[in-house]
């Protein structure tokens, strides 16, 4: 069974694992803070009301035989010690049944919390953990080898995260084959990080530089990775350090990050292998099994990819096992941010006393210069940038949020950065108002001490209260 393991590779299975495991806590982590306010029973999009209408068979979820918030919050914080237990080394101390077992925990539990939410959960980053944790449980643990095929099945998956988002940037906006998305890139993406600000302002050269780095990492090297050492090392180094390049530049939750643990598993990293013995039949059998489901469920999205008709970040099964995934086919040339307000006079006017809330990631303030949060997934604020792109991708939730504010719900309060009202006196209106928003210049930075300046656009929700506003406390 030679062929089967490749013991010199024990190191890249063990960082792949400990390094999965961290993006598990991660994602446990935010689901524990911030369901409430987004599916929880008074959430935004409620969970009893999706598994209403949603069978099992399209979304299997626990969820679908009982759901309270307690019993979320419990799901979800037992998912975060699972995980940290993983990063801690406990499957390594157990049977390879038992490993494989643990392992198979944080999936299914993550699935249960994906498969119930709803718009909040529909990035690809989400599917993205889901296939990649289901691999890792056959990776085995220190009594055998790493298996070759899983590791040619995480290389699989690489190839389409990167080949997938090549191809639909081609296919899509006209920039990136003229190589100046970047011009915008940085000033229009969902999150700016601390460093955006000076990424846009880098030399238009440069940027064209970055955009033609980016088609050769995205469209040539992902073949590379089912090469032979030492050429598949190098084309996964070559992707970890444009992954990071990223990191630098924006903030994208964990999409980066299970990205280079992806590339992770194809490094050689030349140590010697230790000793194992050879795996059990059954586990053989196991892991033949699964790569012929992976081969099979990739169908679908191998056609999406080779589509013209190409789409982003889809699912072809409720379990998330295979998916096709892209980023930034088309991207914005112009910024905007939806700003809400709140006041507490009884008659809305335009000079009433209005007063702004803060989010903790997207742009508000001009002065405050972005931070951050990456890993770590601010739901609200990015589904605040896509409302911005149109109302309609708000149609579901952002009435809800409004309604939430005017009763200075705590759980809806805990998202954002600060709330202008005190928790015992709330707003008597909301409004939000559409700005455009764009990076000053060096001159401006220094001058008025702000990173972004901002002009008003339009009204997007007009002023709004309760039909019946919550007393107030005399």
């Amino acid at each position: 069974m030679d062929w089967f393991t490749a013991p010199d590779l024990w190191l890249s299975r063990l960082l792949f694992q400990r390094s999965l495991a961290v993006i598990y806590v991660v994602a446990f982590l935010g689901a524990a803070l911030q369901f409430r306010a987004l599916i929880g029973e008074r959430g935004m999009l409620p969970v009893p009301r999706f598994v209403e209408r949603v069978p099992f068979r399209r979304a299997p979820s626990v969820f679908h035989r009982h759901y309270s918030d307690r019993f979320f919050a419990a799901w979800a914080w037992t998912g975060c010690a699972v995980s940290v237990a993983l990063v801690a080394g406990v499957d390594s101390l157990l049977p390879l049944w038992a490993g494989m077992l643990l392992w198979l925990v944080p999936w299914a539990m993550y699935l249960s919390i994906v498969n119930v939410g709803q718009t909040w959960y529909s990035f690809g980053w989400e599917s993205l953990l889901l296939e990649v944790g289901f691999l890792a449980v056959f990776l085995g643990n220190d009594e055998v080898g790493p298996p070759v095929v899983v590791l040619f099945l995480l290389r699989w998956v690489l190839f389409r995260v990167e080949f997938g988002a090549g191809l639909i940037k081609m296919r899509g906006d006209e920039c990136w084959r003229r190589l100046t998305c970047l011009d915008h890139h940085h000033e229009t993406q969902p999150m700016p990080g601390p460093l955006s600000w000076f990424f846009h302002h880098l030399p238009k050269p440069f940027h064209r530089v970055e955009v033609a780095a980016n088609h050769v990492t995205q469209l040539v090297v992902p073949f590379l990775l089912f090469a032979p050492q030492p050429v598949a090392t190098a084309a996964a180094s070559l992707m970890i350090a444009t992954q990071l390049w990223l990191v630098l530049s924006g903030n994208f939750a964990w999409l980066n990050w299970i990205t280079i643990v992806l590339a992770l598993s194809a490094v050689d990293f030349g140590t010697t292998a230790p000793r194992t013995p050879g795996p059990p039949l059954w586990y053989t059998i196991v892991v033949l099994a699964v790569a012929a489901l992976v081969l099979w469920l990739s169908y679908h999205p191998v056609r999406n990819m080779i589509s013209r008709r190409q789409v982003m970040n889809r699912s072809f099964d409720p379990l998330h096992l295979v998916n096709t995934y892209g980023a930034f086919g088309s991207v914005s040339r112009v910024r905007y941010e939806v700003v809400v307000e709140g006041t507490a006079d009884d008659v809305p006017r335009e000079d009433s006393a209005w007063r702004e809330y803060e989010f903790k990631g997207k742009p508000g303030d001009p002065r405050r210069w972005p931070r951050q949060f990456a890993p770590y997934h601010l739901r609200l604020d990015w589904l605040m940038w896509f409302a911005a792109l149109s109302p309609a991708y708000a149609g579901s939730w952002f009435g809800a949020l409004v309604e939430r504010l005017l009763e200075n719900d705590r759980d809806t309060l805990r998202l954002l950065r600060r709330s202008p009202f005190p928790a015992d006196a709330p707003p008597r209106f909301v409004r939000a108002r559409l700005f455009r928003y764009r990076y000053t210049t060096w001159r401006e930075l220094r001058e008025t001490g702000a990173c972004w300046e901002r002009t008003y656009v339009r009204e997007f929700l007009p002023p709004t209260r309760l039909a019946r506003s919550p007393a107030r406390n005399p």
